[in-house]
């Protein structure tokens, strides 16, 4: 569609330009030839010497021989710019008096005018300096004539230009058509390695995730559930391409920088103490570092340094508040949440829906962003449900196909 658009417009464009180029390329042509047919006449014949006794015999001379040829009025003039001779034909008497006067000719090089007059009458209006020799010779006086152009010359013209014109649309329609194929064959080549580019993307990421449910004694579906709810909440709060895929990825690596906390802390059964809560805590800060400046997961950044922040700025590691936590990490507050108390643990049984939602409820404004809860409360239900019948295999899939559909091209 985008070349046959492209294509079109291309025509479209181009072929009223090739024809007013032509067009202008023949006028232009038959101005030459007059230009050169006065010329020539002035060389070859005894009507060079405007000066002297004989100037206006000449000059009478040389205008009838040059009327009723190429044009219809001829006049000349000597080097001062004085007219010496006029003769015109029946249509030069005609067009006369319509065209525009002009002062004594004083130019020394040739020119002319295309007009249009009464009757739609297309007139040329050549200006040509008369000399013995080449350009740098003297001027001995100027011939200035007028073509009426003939209505068959007219369509000559029109035919010629309108030539030019198909040829130039037929060229952008087939320049298209042999484009198609291989503009075709490369989208699809390019579209096979977004695909496995992005596969790739996804496999790392997921690599990344097991890495961190392995060292959290965890199955690692907390990733995929919690990705899966952001990314929920996020299409229905109507974020962009690129805000999404930061929550995404975000939601999924969230605690990526707990790979860099020792297994006597991490994997502790007992209540840490507050140099061990210090030291856990810093697994934000570690995440941050693991997926800043990695390509594609770059954008998860805001969200693994904002997951642990609060809307009332009680939360780690910078206290922001409000709507100085990110979006994404606002979205994942309510995500992990809710799939936290409703996901059941070794150490706890899952909470029931009402209860889960009374705690996040009674949140609200404290640890949550009231309009991201707005949002999620009507989605809540149809969320829980989907995740409590749904295995670890469909909740990947899930996942996949959100992936899928906000990353791929």
């Amino acid at each position: 569609m985008r070349i046959a658009v492209v294509s079109v417009l291309t025509a479209a464009i181009a072929s009223p330009l090739a024809w007013f180029v032509a067009l202008k390329a023949t006028e232009r042509n038959v101005v030459a030839l007059a230009v050169e047919e006065s010329r020539r006449l002035f060389r070859e014949r005894d009507t060079a010497n405007l000066a002297g006794p004989l100037a206006s015999e000449h000059a009478e001379t040389a205008a009838k021989m040059t009327s009723g040829g190429l044009f219809d009025i001829a006049e000349i003039y000597d080097r001062e710019g004085r007219k010496l001779a006029e003769a015109s034909t029946a249509a030069g008497l005609a067009v006369e008096p319509q065209l525009p006067a002009h002062r004594a000719p004083a130019y020394r090089e040739s020119s002319y005018e295309s007009l249009h007059v009464a009757d739609d009458r297309w007139v040329l209006r050549v200006f040509v300096p008369l000399r013995d020799g080449g350009t740098a010779s003297p001027i001995n006086g100027y011939f200035e004539g007028v073509r009426v152009v003939p209505e068959w010359q007219r369509s000559q013209i029109a035919d010629s230009s309108l030539q030019a014109a198909v040829m130039v649309c037929l060229a952008s329609v087939l320049c298209g058509l042999a484009l198609y194929p291989v503009v075709v064959r490369l989208a699809t080549e390019n579209e096979r390695k977004a695909r496995d580019a992005l596969d790739s993307q996804v496999s790392m990421m997921e690599a990344l995730g097991r890495a961190i449910a392995k060292r959290d004694s965890d199955t690692g579906a907390h990733n995929y559930r919690v990705a899966w709810i952001a990314a929920r909440i996020g299409d229905e709060m109507g974020l962009d391409r690129t805000a999404m895929q930061a929550l995404i990825a975000g939601s999924f690596l969230h605690d990526v920088g707990k790979i860099g906390i020792a297994d006597a802390i991490l994997l502790k059964p007992g209540r840490l103490n507050e140099a061990e809560v210090a030291i856990m805590r810093g697994h934000v800060r570690q995440g941050e570092d693991i997926v800043t400046g990695v390509g594609w997961l770059d954008g998860a950044n805001a969200v693994v340094a904002g997951h642990h922040e609060k809307w009332d700025g009680t939360g780690y590691p910078r206290r922001l508040a409000g709507d100085q936590i990110i979006i994404g990490a606002r979205i994942f507050a309510v995500a992990d949440v809710f799939d936290a108390l409703c996901s059941k643990r070794p150490y706890k049984e899952a909470m029931s829906f009402d209860a889960a939602m009374a705690v996040l409820v009674g949140e609200t404004g404290t640890h949550f962003d009231p309009a991201v809860m707005d949002v999620f409360l009507p989605l809540a239900r149809e969320i829980h449900d989907r995740l409590e019948s749904s295995s670890e295999d469909d909740i990947r899939r899930l996942l996949d196909d959100c992936v899928h559909r906000h990353f791929g091209t």
